[in-house]
């Protein structure tokens, strides 16, 4: 894990098209702005994790038989 320090309004760059921008901080939140390119899903980890989740139970195979009984 790459660990920086940055200060209000400065910004890291992931890549040639990801950039990160720390907007503010108030108490213990930090405020981020993200800039990515439309083709790139960017989620809170907490709502990547249950879309992923949801995903695999979609994805699981169901028996009809077992459904109609």
């Amino acid at each position: 894990m790459l660990v920086l320090t940055r200060k209000t309004n400065q910004k890291i760059m992931i890549g040639d098209n990801i950039e990160i921008e720390l907007l503010s901080i108030e108490g213990d939140q930090v405020k981020l702005g993200i800039s990515a390119p439309k083709d790139i899903d960017v989620n809170r980890y907490e709502i990547y994790k249950a879309i992923q989740k949801e995903n695999s139970i979609a994805s699981k195979r169901i028996d009809i038989k077992k459904i109609l009984k």
